[in-house]
């Protein structure tokens, strides 16, 4: 019998609900935390996807990989702060940099000594930045180097994706974000090459840059396809326009990004999430010849502030971070074990005939409704939706967070125990529900 079923709609719904007044009879608190908080914060809380239906749990502490709820509930945390929690919480080496660094000064007004140490760090890390700046975000990274692209290049036009996340103000879902940075967006659809290689063409003389994740993080954890990727970088080489590939999430999936295994450089590459180190952070980087557009020692430079750009406790979390707890040898096994994790879960849902795949690179990956391969972003209906919805609670009140809409990470802190549990206690939900969930 299909999920999709009008009889195992009402059967979603009924589990759904049973579900919901569960996850509320278990967080009473936190119900209690998310109505005080709405009547100064509009939805609860100042970070929109941190909410999901029926309320957000509030956390109080965290440890490793645990995260412990007001409620008193611990939770493994499968979300990892969206990817910027690579380190998990409270790593030792990190806390113990920050703490000396809160009693060095947080903000100078001035350079100190780690900003260029981390500098180095990441050039040394990334082989396609020679020069890197420093933001307070992803989302700022990426804004400052559309900036650099379009002074470079004396271009306004930009070649986005269907499904593409760059950060608050650059997002692009079907309809365009009304609050998104008002420049001259060409957007396509993800995967498709014959697409982008005509509008390339198209527009040529007035496209200053191809902004693109390797994979999509936001938009599905959905891999870009070699090819694609390829012709993308040949043609923009071929017309002088700036590839920017935006590595704020996938970054971790390697030594040197997914840049590396890939094995295409981009003209700038984006960062931000983990490298902070648990603090806010972002940065841009690529070639010398564009980067050296915003040295203030050059006439016609272009002016990139920030107040808090180089504060301490981001540079000293950031380097502490990339130094001495991401090596290379923990990120190829991180890679390892997210892809591991991934053939798990697919596996349960094989074995079980149950409709859902999961997607992904390494330690990022997204659960979808529907076993049909996935090259480009796709609308859920309502009962896809719940679904999703379904999966997230049931999950909670068995003790693992990750997003609602089924995006996951892991990180360093995790061990072997923890997946396995996982692992568990997903195949425990998608059987108990196996006529909503039956391909």
């Amino acid at each position: 019998m299909s999920g999709d079923h009008p009889e195992n709609h009402n059967l979603l719904l009924e589990s759904l609900g049973s579900a919901s007044d569960h996850f509320i009879a278990n967080n009473p608190k936190s119900l209690a935390q998310w109505e005080k908080s709405s009547k100064v914060l509009p939805g609860g809380n100042t970070r929109t996807v941190l909410h999901y239906d029926p309320f957000p749990i509030t956390i109080q502490s965290g440890n490793g990989t645990y995260l412990e709820s007001i409620d008193g509930g611990i939770y493994t945390d499968f979300l990892g702060e969206y990817s910027a929690g690579l380190y998990g919480h409270s790593n030792p080496k990190i806390t113990k940099a920050l703490k000396k660094a809160v009693d060095a000064g947080l903000s100078f007004g001035a350079p100190n000594q780690w900003e260029s140490l981390l500098a180095e760090a990441i050039c040394k890390r990334f082989d396609s930045i020679k020069k890197v700046r420093f933001t307070n975000s992803g989302t700022e990274a990426n804004l400052m180097a559309l900036g650099a692209a379009r002074a470079y290049t004396s271009r306004e036009k930009i070649i986005i994706f269907e499904g593409g996340y760059h950060g608050g103000v650059l997002y692009f879902k079907k309809e365009p974000s009304p609050v998104n940075a008002p420049y001259q967006f060409i957007s396509l659809p993800y995967n498709d090459t014959e697409s982008v290689v005509s509008k390339i063409r198209e527009h040529s003389k007035n496209l200053a840059a191809v902004l693109i994740e390797p994979m999509l993080g936001s938009g599905g954890c959905i891999p870009a396809e070699k090819d694609f990727l390829k012709a993308i970088r040949y043609e923009t080489e071929q017309h002088n326009i700036c590839l920017i590939f935006d590595e704020v999430m996938t970054s971790r999936n390697s030594s040197g990004g997914l840049q590396k295994i890939l094995e295409i450089q981009p003209d700038l590459t984006t960062l931000g999430k983990y490298l902070g180190g648990g603090a806010s952070f972002g940065a841009f980087g690529g070639k010398s010849e564009i980067m050296n557009l915003w040295d203030p020692t050059r006439p016609n430079f272009l002016a990139h502030a920030g107040t808090f750009n180089n504060n301490t406790l981001s540079m000293v979390a950031g380097l502490t971070g990339l130094t001495e707890v991401f090596t290379s040898e923990i990120a190829t096994d991180l890679f390892n074990k997210g892809e591991n994790f991934k053939s798990s879960l697919n596996s349960i849902c094989e074995r079980h005939s149950i409709n859902i795949q999961v997607t992904g690179l390494g330690s990022i990956l997204g659960i979808h409704i529907g076993t049909e391969k996935i090259v480009r972003p796709y609308a859920y209906n309502e009962h896809d939706l719940n679904r999703l919805k379904l999966i997230h609670l049931e999950m909670a009140n068995k003790g693992f967070l990750f997003a609602q809409r089924g995006y996951m990470t892991l990180n360093i802190a995790m061990v072997e125990k923890d997946t396995n549990e996982f692992l568990s206690a997903f195949e425990e939900v998608v059987t108990s529900h196996k006529e909503i969930f039956l391909m």
